[in-house]
């Protein structure tokens, strides 16, 4: 059969799992006795499922000549399971709902002791070739169908097992066991198995020998080991069960239809299903074509023997590596650039030239599927409630395994059909093999799958996927912006010193309000109380300590927060209009281009103090530096700490706001601060009555105004800063 001894349908908040070490996480979730001992019986479980389906499919291949023959052979031994789950797939997940899942996954694994045990002992009872052959085929049947009753019900029980902040880690267990090790111990196991009875029967194997049957043996025994150890230690799955699930009166084709209505009306459950569907097909073409794509290169089994184990390395590597390296990012959006990276590397396959290249990709396509699927069951656990968690996972281990295996036996029938042709262009012979077209079709259906999938599914919308990804590397994961309802419009006056901003936010100012509108003037730092002190910390030359230059970009990270929490939110909820003197900007222009620190991260700290909240409109008075600093030195009061910086710095700080104005010109006015103070007062008046009277021309509407808006943290001028003004 098919391995079935899946992950655990667990889930943790983003980063849950990162608060210890990996080694120590480990430790925690194995010290958990009722998932240790699950966990060890499904991996010698596991191991004997894989070494059964090698040992079968490899066997029956080997009894027929030519290609045709022989994907047919490989392919129809995994064809045949489909049956069941075509049958019985939909209506298994209520099962697991219905009835207590301790009792069900013992009842199954009995069931499937009986059944595997049976084919070998009717083969040692004489029987005829066509008889063993029949009742394998009705015992493989049987023993599908009862495999599907039991992979729904495990499922939905192991999240309750285990702490919620610990499931991630479960998952990874369970899966780098199923998906990573043992296929690989298997196919080793199978070649030392075979070469050893070969060896001890100087080459004659008797009957009841053969790998295929002694892997039948093992599988029958691991399911009775399975069901024992669930039977007499692990009572906790029954208990967890009653308490977290209410008992309904629901008819089955009640809960049916139910469950299936949840699964279409969840985006989430949608997303996760397509996606999980398509990296898994993609697994299964490169599987089902990895024999046929090794001889197109020009290499025997063992060729196609590394390819099926790099798979399963990749897959490994990706459950194990994959949370270690994107850290607290989303995993919904972790889900969706996994399987694009899974099916990008099948295209790495398609166009391989060398067998070292087709192990590479091969490897990309186990890492990403492997990403893929812990990180999709990893959520369907933890946004799937138990009273219907068994029918979600039915739906998507059951349509896992048909996927797989449907890839797998179609396309290892297709390159066996198709064969090899040979194109004539420009007198050059250019082979063309249906193995590296059906990878190029299933690697660019792959990457569509993805993309929708994370369109469905993405709770970041607006924020840039790469940059966020480079800040969850880097611990600094980027944020959407938080949801308010607002009305009003947020108006910000930015520039250098001496440009003239104070003028033309009073002017603007007053011209609302003799329209009758709600304004409030606010300035930072220092709008408040708290902000007032900050001020003096960071803008005072008498006789005070400098802050350092991260101390200040802290202070004025401070002040941010605590003004936009107290003023500008509450404003912009009773819909007043606010005016503010400085905001983000400042700080990206004078910590970041001024003081030479790092963008993006002035540019995260920002956006985290300010819960992602960006202006309408942005007015940048651009104005020389020379210019602006001799209009400072003619007033009465003396310099801050600012104004007495050097020119060079004021000029940092002049390119870092036009760089990014230049950025989104959409959302910013920047006009010359030289000209007539009344031109530019009307110039902004225009542009303001714009918007009120076209509140769709806000370029940056907040979440209230739409379910899918969120920030994006200014890190496009990172790059300009760095390189041109940072001296």
């Amino acid at each position: 059969m098919l391995p079935s001894a899946g992950q655990s349908g667990a889930a943790a908040q983003p980063g849950g799992q990162a608060d210890r070490s990996g080694a120590a996480a480990i430790r925690s979730v194995l010290r958990i006795r009722p998932f240790r001992r699950l966990w060890i019986v499904l991996g010698a479980a596991s191991f004997g499922d894989w070494l059964g389906l090698l040992a079968t499919s490899v066997f029956a291949a080997a009894q027929v000549s030519g290609s045709t023959a022989q994907g047919a052979a490989f392919g129809g031994v995994i064809a045949i399971r489909l049956l069941p789950a075509l049958v019985l797939g939909p209506v298994a997940g209520v099962f697991a709902d219905r009835f207590d899942r301790r009792w069900t996954m013992v009842i199954c694994d009995l069931l499937r002791f009986v059944l595997f045990a049976s084919i070998p002992l009717l083969a040692l009872t004489g029987a005829s070739g066509a008889v063993v052959v029949g009742w394998a085929a009705v015992a493989t049947f049987l023993i599908e169908t009862v495999t599907l009753l039991w992979i729904p019900a495990k499922e939905a029980a192991v999240p309750n097992l285990i702490p919620r902040a610990r499931l991630e880690t479960a998952n990874q267990l369970t899966l780098i066991t199923t998906y990573g090790l043992t296929p690989v111990a298997a196919a080793i196991g199978l070649a030392v198995l075979d070469r050893s009875v070969r060896g001890l029967a100087d080459g004659g194997i008797p009957s009841w020998a053969e790998p295929a049957q002694l892997a039948l043996w093992f599988n029958s025994f691991s399911r009775l080991a399975t069901a024992l150890v669930v039977l007499f230690g692990i009572r906790e799955i029954s208990q967890a069960q009653a308490r977290e699930r209410k008992r309904t009166e629901q008819s089955m084709m009640r809960q049916f239809t139910e469950g299936w209505k949840f699964i279409g009306q969840t985006p989430l459950v949608r997303g996760l299903v397509l996606g999980i569907f398509g990296a898994f097909a993609g697994g299964g073409i490169v599987i089902g074509t990895a024999k046929f794509f090794a001889a197109s290169l020009g290499a025997g089994d063992a060729a196609f023997f590394l390819l099926f184990g790099a798979i399963f390395i990749g897959l490994a590597i990706g459950i194990g590596l994959g949370p270690m390296i994107v850290r607290d990012m989303s995993r919904r959006r972790w889900f969706g650039m996994s399987i694009v990276l899974a099916s990008a590397s099948v295209l790495v396959l398609a166009f391989a030239i060398h067998l070292s290249m087709a192990i590479l990709g091969a490897i990309l396509v186990g890492a990403g599927a492997g990403m893929a699927f812990l990180a999709g069951t990893t959520l369907l656990g933890g946004e799937v409630a138990d009273e219907v968690r068994g029918r979600v996972f039915a739906v998507v281990q059951i349509g896992t395994r048909l996927v797989l295996i449907l890839a797998i036996a179609l396309s290892s029938l297709l390159v066996g059909v198709g064969g090899s042709r040979k194109l004539t262009i420009a007198d050059l012979g250019i082979s063309v093999s249906s193995t590296r077209l059906l990878l190029l079709v299933a690697g660019v259906a792959g990457i569509f799958a993805g993309i929708s999938a994370f369109g469905q599914m993405d709770d970041k919308k607006g924020v840039p996927v790469l940059a966020d990804l480079w800040g969850s590397i880097r611990g600094r994961p980027l944020m959407p912006a938080e949801p308010f309802v607002s009305s009003g419009l947020f108006v910000v006056f930015e520039g250098g010193e001496g440009a003239g901003k104070s003028t033309q936010l009073a002017a603007l100012a007053e011209r609302l309000r003799d329209e009758g509108r709600d304004v409030v003037v606010t300035r930072e730092p220092g709008a408040t109380a708290v902000g007032e002190r900050i001020r003096s910390l960071v803008l005072d030359t008498s006789g005070a300590e400098a802050p350092s230059p991260r101390a200040e970009a802290l202070l004025y990270a401070a002040d941010r927060a605590h003004h936009v929490a107290t003023v500008v939110r509450p404003a912009l909820v009773r819909g007043a209009v606010v005016i503010s003197d400085r905001y983000v900007d400042s700080s990206l222009a004078y910590q970041g281009a001024g003081r030479t620190l790092p963008v993006d991260e002035v540019s995260w700290l920002s956006s985290w103090a300010t819960g992602g909240l960006k202006p309408d409109l942005v007015v940048l008075l651009d104005v020389d530096p020379q210019t602006g600093l001799s209009r400072v030195a003619s007033r009465s009061q003396g310099a801050d700490r600012l104004e007495a910086e050097s020119v060079a710095f004021h000029e940092r700080v002049r390119y870092a706001f036009l760089d990014l104005a230049a950025n989104d010109p959409k959302r910013y006015l920047v006009l010359d601060a030289s000209r007539p103070a009344e031109e530019i007062a009307e110039l902004v008046g225009r542009r303001i009555d714009e918007l009120l009277a076209d509140p769709a021309g806000i370029v940056h509407p907040r979440p209230a105004q739409g379910p899918d808006t969120s920030v994006q943290p200014e890190l496009s001028d990172a790059e300009l800063v760095t390189m041109e003004h940072r001296t």
